[in-house]
């Protein structure tokens, strides 16, 4: 029997952040991988058959916006649903988001684990 689990791609530079959505995720029984910087995720991205992607903006080495825009470029990974999970919560920032590809855009401050994981499931094939 082959392995039917989804897997997301967490793009996170915050260790316990990304730790926490890790252990929420997998308990939901997804499979979870774990970039801590926007150039490791874009190669894991473009390397890996994930179902989606949880993109965090602000991060040392290539910003979330940037990968977002790599992400939608590439034929391997253009169609793979991005979700943005960040601080930045400006209507600019979300619109911004939004026209880059991403298919959410959630403020980390204002979602537990468990509702990310609802908007999760509204997106993941």
């Amino acid at each position: 029997m082959g392995n039917n689990k989804k897997r997301i791609l967490v793009i996170e530079d915050d260790n316990i952040l990304s730790s926490m959505y890790k252990t929420k995720l997998e308990s939901d029984n997804y499979e979870v991988t774990v970039a801590v910087n926007g150039i490791d995720g874009l190669k894991l991205a473009k390397m890996g058959n994930y179902n989606l992607i949880l993109l965090d903006i602000i991060m040392p080495l290539l910003d979330g916006f940037v990968v977002l825009e790599e992400l939608k470029k590439d034929s391997k990974t253009k169609n793979t649903p991005v979700i943005l999970l960040t601080n930045l919560g400006t209507e600019e920032d979300v619109e911004k988001g939004k026209k880059l590809g991403a298919v959410d855009y959630i403020v980390k401050a204002n979602m537990t684990p468990k509702e990310i994981n609802k908007r999760i499931k509204l997106y993941i094939k």
